[in-house]
């Protein structure tokens, strides 16, 4: 009898980064352009899966661009341009369209770039796919390969905000402060690009899907580990109050949704990295394994976050 076990994303990535060749597992796919590098990545957004009921048509607009010049922000590159492919439901009036293209091309704006062209459909439910372009000097280019044991782990921002914000909608909070940190996420570009112009950091990923699942994507592509000192976590203000510290905690590590950038440096350049952007010392990398230290005691750290379930290892097609 077959299981139905259903695949989790970055199983399924794994598979099809083997059938095509070794695809780089980096935030954006990096292309030679010259003296620089075009740097590539797409992301699709599903009204069930991804918008929150709450959500108005203007904020998913933002949120399909945000989460792409998110993952421009990690390569330490300046956006050049989006292209969007939007599959529009039956129930979308013109307010809608006016609103939802106005939530894209604003956020685009406000982050110094443009919507430069795409497609629309028709489709089922709202289906937004977002390609987002951007350069960088070939000697500036950060990936997730590059860390190395003694080198220090570091953050931008602070975390939990995006999960305190999904439970709040979840508890029908809905005037909860923390709402608008899911539903209007801010991608870290000028901080991105500061840490890249340093040259103090040595890989640097987005921070999308939780921490914990962060690191071990960082751990896999750098081959090293990481120790957290959990009282180093910078958590967004007012979640402890909200939750306590273990439930923030938790949080932090495998909510999701925070957008802020996780990267490593070799400690001498910590200065360089504080002059380019505000930023917090949460851990070290370390020959192996993914640990959290507290109170001196350490614990296996569990790589969980943020995945989509896609697929099946039952077979519905003929072979």
């Amino acid at each position: 009898m077959s299981s139905g076990r259903v695949l989790a994303e970055r199983e399924i990535i794994r598979r099809i980064s083997a059938i095509l060749g070794g695809v780089e597992n980096d935030d954006c796919a990096v292309i030679d352009a010259g003296e620089r590098y075009l740097v590539a990545t797409t992301d699709m957004l599903h009204e069930r899966t991804d918008f929150p009921d709450i959500m108005n048509p203007w904020q998913m607009g933002w949120m399909a661009v945000a989460v792409n010049l998110s993952d421009i922000a990690a390569m330490g590159a300046e956006p050049a341009g989006l292209l969007i492919a939007a599959g529009l439901p039956p129930k979308a009036d013109l307010y809608f369209i006016d609103e939802l293209f106005s939530g894209l091309g604003d956020c685009a704006s406000y982050y110094a770039t443009a919507i430069l062209g795409g497609d629309t459909d028709s489709h089922e439910e709202l289906t937004l796919t977002g390609t987002a372009l951007g350069y960088v000097d070939r000697d500036l280019v950060l990936r997730r390969r590059g860390a190395r044991p003694g080198d220090l782990l570091c953050t931008t921002g602070r975390l939990g905000g995006a999960g305190a914000g999904l439970l709040a909608w979840q508890q029908g909070q809905i005037d909860s402060p923390f709402i608008v940190k899911l539903l209007e996420p801010e991608p870290r570009l000028k901080e991105g690009q500061a840490l890249a112009k340093s040259r103090a950091a040595t890989a640097m990923m987005d921070n999308s899907d939780g921490l914990a699942l962060s690191l071990a994507d960082l751990s896999q592509a750098s081959g090293v580990g990481f120790v957290v000192r959990e009282e180093a976590i910078p958590l967004a203000g007012g979640l402890l109050e909200m939750m306590g510290q273990e439930k923030a905690v938790q949080t932090a590590m495998s909510a999701g949704g925070d957008f802020e950038l996780l990267f490593t440096l070799r400690p001498q350049g910590l200065k360089y990295a504080r002059r380019a952007c505000d930023l917090t010392v949460i851990g070290e990398v370390v020959e192996e394994g993914l640990w959290m230290e507290r109170d001196g005691q350490k614990r296996r750290l569990e790589a969980r976050g943020y995945e989509h379930r896609i697929g099946s290892i039952d077979s519905h097609y003929k072979k």
